[in-house]
């Protein structure tokens, strides 16, 4: 009934015996060895509309199998697309392969994803349509950071691990023997950052990896590099390792159980542990860190590394007329942590009270934080905020609305400073460098050419002086205007619980006073303005 023509169409031979209607060849057609053709509905309807006497109608057609390739946009991925025949050829893996390469895939290929597209063929419809990834690349795998790899226990480390006694109970005040390291251990080594892997897009083009983040690594007093491994800092003498920023320091280490006036001041070149208590009137500087068990009643701690004291740092105001300093004084290079605070000056890199700060002086480089450290909900009543970057407490002032003054961002005012001394001497050398322009000038004029030639050379050397200058005072000001607006950008007061009323909180230049009770909220500066803005649950 069908004829197979060489251009693929399926005929019909209509004048030996016409068919009754288009439903008749579509049934004919299905039941055919060509029911998987693509029909021509249009042709076949117009024949039974028209008076055509043509003898052979085109009924159907085979249509081979359509395959394409695109890029992703990234050129990460080769996503193909496949049309399964209507009654004609299937695509092959070989003719596929072919299609993959002009598409200009080069790189990531994957064959498998190939063969389950291809299989599609064989299991659906005629005509349906299917995509998938046939080619991949290989994102870059950044470098993994420098790590520093500790061999040995820091003081601080061993100060968390208190002694257990026979009957399993513990000594918070007894942490057995030090550990002490002797000259040439080696205390950290340096893990190098790794350049990381380059990627690689479907086409060929490589993709740089970022490499890891190096830092130098940092000797300490009592430490060195060892000659023998850039990588590694050993101890140059017996003592206690204390980590520091990118390295590590050993200290001498002095152990005294109360520090008293029987005991005397402690001046001391090392670290520090008082295993109880520091009296009224007593004094300790140490260049390395100061542990105290017990508490510090109106005495003076002075760190050149970090400070704890396990329990509290009381004092008083000063007794003298018209003097408002407080009795007990702690200061660090490094952190201040304690537990309870009361009238005590406290002065450190980040300030960790546990519990409450009562009229205390509070002075921090980055972070003051009332309260424990996953749940910061300590109280800060009274006092001063005298510098910070960050406070966060849970309740700041009281309710009767006493009044106390926070400041952050001071550090702002010596910038803006050193801001505006730097206009003025860069305002001094463009002056300069005007009149030297006028000196070239007046040099250009002079007929006497050694003369003239000796002038310009001197005028010229000093012209290159203050455009150096210029350019070391632009530097200056662009890293001035950076650091401002970091700190300022990021100065914050957060109250996890109530920020109450009489609190005086002062963003560098700008100024906003509380006078009610606000729930959990931040002050922050926001375009310019002191904002309280409160925290959605």
């Amino acid at each position: 009934m069908f004829k197979l023509a060489h251009n693929g169409n399926i005929l019909i031979n209509v004048s030996e015996t016409p068919p009754p209607s288009p439903a008749f060849i579509i049934e004919a057609l299905e039941k055919s060895p060509y029911a998987e053709c693509e029909i021509n509905h249009d042709t076949i309807n117009a024949f039974f509309k028209s008076d055509s006497k043509e003898p052979m109608l085109v009924v159907a057609k085979k249509v081979d199998a359509q395959f394409s390739v695109a890029l992703s946009a990234d050129k990460m991925e080769a996503i193909a697309t496949l049309v399964t025949a209507k009654g004609g050829k299937v695509i092959s893996l070989d003719d596929a392969k072919r299609e993959i390469v002009k598409a200009g895939v080069t790189r990531g290929y994957k064959q498998a994803f190939l063969e389950d597209l291809l299989k599609h063929q064989f299991s659906s419809t005629p005509g349906s349509s299917f995509e998938g990834v046939v080619a991949r690349g290989r994102a870059p795998q950044d470098g993994l950071p420098a790590k520093l790899m500790p061999h040995v226990q820091t003081l601080k480390e061993r100060l968390k691990t208190p002694k257990l006694r026979e009957d399993g109970t513990v000594d918070m005040r007894d942490f057995g023997a030090l550990a002490s390291v002797a000259p040439g251990t080696v205390l950290v080594t340096q893990r190098p950052a790794t350049p990381g892997k380059e990627g690689y897009t479907v086409t060929g083009d490589s993709i740089a990896a970022k490499p890891g983040a190096t830092f130098q690594l940092m000797a300490g007093e009592g430490t060195q590099i060892s000659p023998h491994n850039p990588l590694e800092l050993i101890a140059t003498i017996a003592g206690c390792p204390s980590d520091i920023a990118n390295g590590m320091r050993v200290d001498d280490v002095f152990t005294i159980a109360d520090v008293t006036v029987k005991s005397g001041h402690v001046d001391f070149s090392g670290s520090v542990i008082v295993t109880h208590n520091v009296e009224p009137g007593m004094r300790i500087k140490a260049k390395g860190d100061i542990t105290v068990m017990g508490s510090v009643e109106s005495g003076e701690l002075i760190a050149g590394g970090d400070i704890e004291i396990r329990q509290a740092a009381i004092g008083h105001m000063s007794h003298i007329e018209g003097d408002h300093s407080l009795s007990c004084r702690v200061s660090a290079k490094g952190d201040v942590h304690l537990t309870h605070g009361q009238y005590a000056y406290i002065e450190g890199t980040n300030i960790f009270i546990d519990r409450q700060s009562n009229h205390c002086d509070l002075k921090a480089t980055k972070l003051i934080q009332i309260g424990q450290t996953d749940n910061p909900k300590g109280k800060l009543i009274g006092g001063h905020v005298l510098d910070a970057q960050m406070l966060i407490a849970g309740e700041i002032g009281v309710e009767s609305g006493t009044k106390m003054s926070i400041t952050l961002a001071a550090e702002g005012k010596k910038l803006t400073e050193q801001t505006d001394h730097c206009l003025k001497e860069l305002a001094k050398t463009d002056e300069q460098l005007d009149a030297l322009q006028q000196a070239i000038e007046k040099a250009d004029q002079v007929k006497d050419a050694a003369k003239k030639k000796l002038l310009l050379e001197k005028i010229g050397a000093t012209q290159l002086h203050y455009c150096q200058q210029a350019e070391q005072l632009e530097h200056k000001l662009t890293e001035l205007d950076n650091t401002l607006h970091e700190l300022v950008d990021n100065a914050k007061l957060s109250a996890t619980v109530t920020l109450h009323p009489g609190v005086e909180v002062r963003i560098f230049d700008k100024q906003l006073k509380t006078t009610r009770s606000y729930p959990p909220c931040s002050v922050q500066l926001e375009e310019s303005k002191i904002e309280i803005v409160f925290k959605t649950a």
